[in-house]
């Protein structure tokens, strides 16, 4: 089965910027940009951050929000914070060479199993599994694993069984060869099994099981969050606030309570800034979905008569790094400005 896919991987893998690098560095900020995301929309993110932080040392001395603003519209703003902490700590720890030993990867802020797998493997080429929802549903597909792939024991099991069969093989190509399989053939949905290179090996085709398994049931409560959402002017200004820590930590955005009127978010604000607004106009409603929580931003439109503090112009805007969700809200003040004009 691993010469299978080995040399299936070797002659049809897709190609992608950081796979023509054995630059641990470069595998790394490309292993944090896909987490959560799929791979076409890392391509030009992954391009623009190299080009602007071409090595670990100036990334280390980049500036927060600088990173913060190449990772714009990315999401999962944490990674680019741990990926700037990590940068620092590489410099200070193992004088700006990037660690070879697992352990050591492991170590490392906003690295988990996974990722420290997938570099130790890729740039490194050492035995190490790089077990993500790829692997976990091809092994359970391979071994006719009915154990639900979710839970932590079901985990350890397949992860014991990559790391038998890495064994006097190329990691590298085993792991990512894994990769793609799961990504263009052996999918959730839909299997395209008559495609696919370990086929004769595959337990869940041979008993018909390929559409049922993996077994994958998660407990996840997700939340529902109403917020009014408040776009406050002064003249050419709006409002924006540096999140200090939570679900957008370090990204901007606008004042918003979580309640139920714009005439309560007037009594919030005077509370909190000692300043009184004026209410001008409802604007939209935007929804915005995290991974365990869905906004729901009721947007108005407020003036102040005299300039406060973080007030921007628009020019000053494009400088700051934006959530997504506060961008989606930017976008529909400006439309709503353009068509009252």
């Amino acid at each position: 089965m691993q010469k299978k896919l080995i040399s299936w991987y070797q002659e049809t893998h897709r190609d992608f910027p950081w796979r023509q690098t054995q630059d641990p560095y470069k595998i790394w900020i490309s292993e944090i940009m896909l987490q959560q995301t799929t791979t076409e929309a890392v391509i030009p993110y992954y391009e623009r951050f190299i080009k602007k932080f071409p090595t670990i040392q100036q990334l280390a001395e980049a500036s927060l929000e600088d990173v913060y603003k190449m990772w714009e519209g990315l999401g999962y703003y944490r990674r680019a914070k741990h990926l700037h902490e990590t940068a620092q700590i590489i410099m200070d720890k193992y004088h700006g060479d990037f660690p070879q030993h697992y352990q050591d990867i492991l170590s490392l802020k906003g690295i988990g199993p996974y990722t420290a797998g997938a570099i130790s493997s890729i740039a490194f080429h050492q035995e190490t599994p790089a077990i993500d929802g790829n692997v976990l549903r091809i092994i359970s597909r391979q071994y006719l694993i009915k154990d639900n792939i979710a839970l932590n024991k079901t985990q350890k099991k397949i992860t014991e069984i990559v790391q038998d069969l890495l064994i006097g093989y190329d990691a590298s190509s085993f792991n990512q060869g894994l990769m793609d399989l799961g990504a263009t053939i052996c999918r959730p949905l839909q299997p395209r099994c008559e495609k696919c290179p370990i086929q004769e090996s595959c337990q869940a085709y041979f008993h018909h099981q390929e559409k049922v398994l993996p077994i994958h049931i998660k407990n996840i409560k997700h939340k529902e969050c109403h917020y009014i959402t408040g776009i406050i002017t002064y003249q050419n200004q709006l409002m924006l606030i540096k999140n200090k820590q939570g679900l957008l930590e370090n990204l901007y955005g606008f004042v918003q309570y979580e309640l139920e009127s714009p005439y309560s978010f007037i009594e919030e604000f005077m509370n909190e800034y000692h300043q009184s607004l004026s209410i001008i106009s409802y604007i939209q409603n935007i929804k915005h979905v995290f991974t365990h929580r869905t906004w729901h931003m009721h947007i108005y439109h407020f003036t102040v008569d005299k300039p406060l503090n973080h007030m921007y112009t628009l020019d000053e805007i494009e400088k700051l790094p934006l959530s997504t969700a506060h961008l989606k809200v930017l976008k529909a003040y400006l439309k709503e400005k353009a068509l009252s004009h």
